[in-house]
């Protein structure tokens, strides 16, 4: 995409006047334009691959799956 910062401010823009111009909200609509701008442009590029989780999903993925290498750890040491 030739301008993804201008794309995303003008879905955010879009989807802010839909919503009848909330205060205080610019960061949540920004975040939306992103992950639907960032969407739409996987799903249009041909790709097989899954699309990739939010940023602040991510991350708290990646701590619920170590927690539960960490659990399953645990449980194995006291059974031995």
């Amino acid at each position: 995409m030739p301008n993804l910062e201008e794309a995303i401010r003008e879905r955010a823009y879009h989807l802010w006047m839909a919503d009848g111009q909330p205060e205080g909200q610019a960061d949540i609509y920004w975040l939306n334009a992103q992950r639907e701008i960032l969407t739409t442009s996987l799903e249009s590029s041909g790709s097989n691959a899954p699309a990739a989780a939010p940023p602040d999903t991510g991350f708290v993925a990646m701590k619920s799956a170590k927690a539960k290498t960490a659990r399953s750890g645990k449980s194995k040491s006291r059974a031995a």
